[in-house]
């Protein structure tokens, strides 16, 4: 049966979908081959209970997009960003040349929840959140089943536990490793070749990477709702980029990691450091 055939007829509901993402499609006898040369991680890690998070790189190994995959019978589907979708359905396709894959943006939706929650019914794709322990899971539906929780619920969970999503990374600026996806399970050192992977590569093996995407609190107040400069001193040492409350993930020079005097908009500042951050990398 076509994908599209399946979908059902949206209805109305407070929104427990995350409206940020979408959902492409690739069938084809190469479509996991065809991946597997392109893409950060391990395209044969996927089996049909789990997921894997992974990123396309520019040649030059900076950031394009990031997204999860999940196996079907007949296809694989990927969960990207919703801005992201039509830009990687065309420029993966470059790539494509004889290779058996076709690639198809859909309608489905995206739905998250604590692992406390329970999984609705009926969903198209689903599987634990693979980046950390305490992620929950994840889940793709057609719009008839909603049962995720809300975008705000999903990034307050999300900023606790350090997690980060499109709006933390720039375009052609970050580098796969300064996100955390080398500790977030996104990387793939055994795999092949793909796209980005020998400045990939140099930036881990040779200890290079100068800043990282950290979650921190202020210790009074919020963070303004966009914008947010991080202070040590008179120095500049960082950026805040996803934020609720008092709660942001900050992309943060390395060598201030330990500072004692770290400030946003004049508020004290620190890091919190998430559990699957290993401890001997903190300083």
């Amino acid at each position: 049966m076509h994908l599209l055939e399946v979908v059902g007829t949206a209805v109305s509901y407070m929104q427990e979908y995350l409206s940020h993402r979408a959902v492409l499609s690739f069938t084809g006898a190469d479509r996991a081959s065809f991946l597997q040369g392109l893409i950060t991680n391990d395209v044969q890690n996927l089996k049909d209970t789990t997921a894997v998070w992974s990123a396309l790189l520019t040649p030059q190994g900076r950031w394009l997009s990031e997204f999860f995959l999940y196996d079907m019978p007949d296809r694989i589907l990927m969960d990207c960003p919703a801005d992201h979708a039509e830009m990687l359905a065309k420029r993966l396709s470059r790539f494509r040349l004889r290779a058996d894959v076709q690639i198809e943006n859909t309608p489905l939706e995206v739905i998250t929840g604590a692992e406390s929650r329970s999984l609705p019914q009926n969903v198209l794709a689903s599987a634990p959140d693979p980046r950390c322990d305490g992620a929950g899971w994840r889940a793709i539906v057609t719009g008839a089943d909603q049962g995720g929780e809300t975008p705000a619920e999903f990034l307050e969970r999300r900023l606790t536990l350090g997690l980060p999503d499109v709006m933390d990374f720039e375009s052609e600026q970050t580098l796969a490793l300064e996100a955390d996806m080398d500790l977030l399970h996104g990387v793939s050192w055994k795999k092949g070749c793909y796209m980005g992977q020998e400045l990939t590569a140099r930036t881990h093996y040779r200890g290079l990477v100068k800043r990282r995407l950290l979650p921190v609190a202020l210790s009074d107040g919020t963070f303004p709702e966009e914008g947010g400069i991080i202070v040590s001193g008179e120095r500049e040492v960082g950026d805040i980029r996803s934020r609720s409350g008092n709660r942001a993930l900050a992309m943060l020079r390395r060598d201030a990691w330990s500072a004692s005097d770290l400030t946003c908009n004049g508020q004290p500042l620190s890091v919190v450091w998430p559990t699957w951050f290993p401890e001997e990398m903190r300083s």
